[in-house]
């Protein structure tokens, strides 16, 4: 266990949330900004992390400052995903509409 109150809460609503817990890291930087803490999780645990429209992040970022102020620390969260496939190829539908436009 980690002696840092906020990468141990981190650590614990993480594990509750994702199906592999044995593949999070959880890297703890202090900079003039405050304590950055940067998670890793197995790519198929990414969307659990962060949720519907980041819904999921958002809370677990609100929960971690409340942390963080109890110990008199600004805590942030960035999670590093991995690109996920990217933007969905619509160009035979766009080829569809045009046709149509033409006639």
């Amino acid at each position: 266990m980690s002696e840092f109150k906020d990468e141990t809460f981190l650590k614990y609503v993480v594990t509750a949330i994702v199906s592999n817990p044995d593949a999070i890291q959880i890297t703890r930087k202090v900079d003039e900004m405050g304590v950055l803490l940067t998670l890793k999780v197995a790519q198929e645990d990414v969307s659990k992390v962060i949720g519907r429209d980041g819904q999921i992040a958002k809370a677990i970022r609100l929960l971690l400052k409340s942390v963080g102020y109890t110990d008199k620390v600004r805590a942030t969260l960035k999670i590093d995903a991995p690109q996920l496939g990217g933007r969905r190829d619509d160009s035979r539908r766009d080829e569809g509409r045009k046709d149509e436009k033409s006639e």
